[in-house]
């Protein structure tokens, strides 16, 4: 799992986390069991204090996207059908906005131009590879 903060940023860094682990798991690319870097070990990676790791899980754990278990730490939370179903067009929007959010941030920390950071996501969408 990659979290990149962006320091530049007016939003908090317990929100970065929690906006980018939330389009990861709406995205699919943390499915369901997927264990998280315990809180610790997170923080020390990213150079934040434990509480705004744990901020962060604590507010993806009352989003009901992920369970924090005693031993085996914190992983994705399962998805019923029933749940995926009745996933509102603001769930659907909310999510697509915070993985936007998430890729223009990496993008801008690159130095990717906005005109090749566009090619990537229209290749991607066609299934095919980005020219750069």
């Amino acid at each position: 799992m990659i979290v990149e903060l962006d320091e530049t940023s007016p939003v908090p860094p317990y929100e970065q986390i929690r906006a980018q682990v939330a389009a990861m798991i709406g995205s699919g690319a943390l499915p369901p069991g997927t264990r998280l870097p315990p809180i610790r070990q997170l923080a020390g990676d990213l150079g934040l204090a434990v509480n705004t790791v744990a901020r962060a899980y604590r507010e993806l754990e009352s989003a009901g996207l992920v369970a924090s278990r005693v031993r085996t730490g914190t992983v994705v939370a399962p998805r019923t059908s029933q749940e995926l179903d009745t996933r509102t067009a603001a769930d659907t929007r909310r999510l697509l906005t915070e993985a936007v959010r998430s890729f223009t941030a990496t993008t801008r920390r690159l130095g990717i131009a906005d005109h090749d950071a566009l090619a990537a996501i229209a290749a991607e969408l066609s299934g095919g590879e980005a020219a750069g």
